[in-house]
């Protein structure tokens, strides 16, 4: 149970020393009860293990092409043409003759309908091309509760979780930094650890890397009903416990 500071009580009536004392009071509750560490999701995570390889996470037939994906092209019948393209960091692919190709952000039968256009316009008669992505590199992780701008944001490159935060602008004034989870795909099944970033930022915990896939949930006033349940009832069974 959360103690009241040990302030030198009034006396008598409702005297305004009495208000004082009940504000302060109320305010260190309250100060305390929203930032404070709680829940059942494992902290002081050493080593929370990396995600499922991506080869053992299935794309979705609604998957937008990343910056760094790989993407396995066919031209029929033209040899010359087909092969593997890595989308650049600006999300273009370069292909013969047609040049650059804008592809980020478009599923595959996208960029396939836009390479077959392309392509017709001098250089190849009804042509037929076929789009896969054979690797990808780039995706996104998601940043939920209670940060500035919730959003789905990029990943490329090494990103820890202060880097994720920051992208969306950071916890709002209703945020918890104490209680802030990591849900991830591990081994086949959902897990999560949670994180005190005031110990990340002073240095006296690690800040941890975070990759494609992850969705980081911030603790606070607005974090959704779900998120807050399942933060607040996790069981603990491991480092990463499995939801």
């Amino acid at each position: 149970m959360l103690e009241l500071p040990k302030l030198a009580r009034p006396q008598g009536g409702p005297s305004p020393g009495l208000i004082a004392w009940v504000l302060l009071a109320l305010g260190a509750l309250l100060v305390s009860g929203c930032a404070s560490r709680g829940g059942t999701i494992a902290y002081d995570v050493a080593d929370f293990g990396a995600p499922d390889p991506i080869s053992q996470t299935a794309l979705q037939g609604d998957y937008t092409i990343a910056p760094l994906d790989k993407l396995k092209i066919e031209v029929f019948q033209v040899k010359d043409l087909s092969g593997t393209y890595e989308v650049d960091l600006t999300g273009r692919i370069t292909m013969p003759f047609i040049g650059s190709v804008r592809a980020v952000d478009l599923t595959a039968d996208d960029l396939a309908s836009e390479l077959e256009s392309r392509f017709a316009q001098g250089y190849l008669k009804n042509p037929e091309i076929g789009v896969g992505v054979a690797e990808s590199r780039g995706s996104v992780l998601t940043v939920e509760g209670s940060v500035k701008t919730p959003g789905v944001y990029p990943v490329i490159g090494r990103t820890t979780l202060l880097q994720a935060i920051a992208r969306s602008g950071g916890i709002d004034e209703y945020g918890n930094p104490k209680r802030v989870a990591i849900f991830r795909q591990i081994d086949g099944q959902r897990m999560a650890a949670a994180f005190d970033i005031t110990t990340i930022r002073t240095g006296e915990a690690p800040d941890p890397d975070v990759f494609r896939g992850d969705i980081i949930v911030v603790d606070g006033n607005n974090v959704r009903r779900a998120w807050r349940d399942t933060i607040q009832a996790f069981p603990i069974f491991q480092i990463f416990s499995p939801l």
